[in-house]
């Protein structure tokens, strides 16, 4: 076991060297507009696992998602040259759905704005149905309570 800083260091290493070999060296046509978001790697530092997205279809996810699978272990042997560990991790690529999350999130609060709006204009020139304050209290109950709180005997 390694301690989490050090850990944490190797993963994001291992998320810079990623994204610049998607960027610069994977040639593969299948390959979308992938977008490395995070590397997760186990206390042993066996394992690495490294999120991505990719913009597009559910059909360019899945042709992305075979050729990041194709490509594993070419960007595998570039992350052990590069940061000279005694064993470098197995990578593990898998999709990040926070994402599509936070756009759904989104579609949702704009549809409550939207209604909140409707409403507000619905209500625009609307009138109380009954009084403004329903909880006005007749002039005898003032009288009894005006006395800091004491009943009239």
């Amino acid at each position: 076991m390694v301690d989490a800083p050090r850990a944490r260091k190797l993963a994001d290493r291992i998320q810079q060297i990623v994204a610049e070999m998607l960027e610069r060296r994977i040639k593969d046509p299948r390959l979308g507009f992938v977008t490395v978001t995070d590397t997760r790697i186990t206390a042993d530092l066996r394992e690495a696992t490294v999120f991505y997205t990719v913009f597009g279809s559910e059909a360019e996810r899945a042709d992305s998602a075979a050729a990041l699978e194709s490509a594993k272990g070419i960007i595998r042997s570039e992350v052990g040259k590069q940061t000279g560990v005694r064993f470098t991790p197995l990578l593990t690529f898998k999709h990040d759905p926070l994402p599509d999350s936070a756009r759904q999130l989104n579609d949702l609060i704009s549809a409550a704005r939207a209604k909140d709006e409707a409403l507000a204009k619905q209500s625009e020139g609307a009138d109380y149905a009954g009084e403004a304050d329903p909880y006005k209290k007749s002039d005898a109950d003032e009288d009894e309570t005006s006395d800091a709180g004491h009943p009239a005997t």
